[in-house]
């Protein structure tokens, strides 16, 4: 029988993304030459918010970008071909720039790789750096994220689920066992 355990609600994430972006403009010593980038699904509205916040609290309109990693992934062969999530759209010259990647969970790192693949097809960035709202551990490659929301540790047999308002309605994380 599954169970679920709320781990995160809404106040939480909206006080979580607010140490994150000051974490950023802090890191960066400013927001010159940052982007965000949102990896699809989900890190996209992160991204978004987090540049209003950065925009509140520096002044400063970040530019945003989507990023959709379907092509880049190295277990393609293994679940067949996939549709993309989204469509990448970087509006904007990559190089030079301090890229910050955004996603909900990092597990793996996999997801990560991907990412940075197809972030490298696109320009070189001055330097990249990776911001999640959660950080499940189980780690199969050596990436580290600079931001992170919650470390939540957690078994391989637990999903760590997140829901947005901009896709589902409400924002809220989620542990679910079995």
């Amino acid at each position: 029988m599954a169970s679920a355990t709320e781990i995160m609600d809404g106040q939480d994430i909206r006080r979580v993304l607010r140490r994150i972006a000051h974490e950023v403009l802090e890191r960066n010593k400013g927001a010159q030459d940052l982007a965000l980038v949102g990896l699809h699904t989900r890190g996209v509205p992160l991204a978004h918010r987090l540049a209003a916040l950065i925009k509140e609290i520096e002044g400063v309109a970040v530019p945003v970008g989507e990023l959709d990693i379907t092509e880049f992934r190295d277990d393609l062969a293994l679940i067949g071909p996939k549709t993309g999530s989204g469509e990448t759209q970087i509006p904007f010259d990559l190089n030079g720039r301090r890229v910050v990647l955004v996603d909900e969970v990092l597990f793996t790192g996999r997801t990560v790789r991907a990412a940075m693949d197809a972030l490298s097809r696109r320009g070189r960035p001055e330097l990249v750096q990776l911001a999640v709202l959660v950080d499940r551990g189980h780690r199969e490659l050596p990436i580290r994220p600079d931001y992170v929301g919650k470390n939540v540790p957690t078994s391989r047999k637990e999903r760590v689920t997140v829901r947005l308002a901009e896709l589902d309605g409400q924002d809220v994380v989620v542990l679910e066992r079995g």
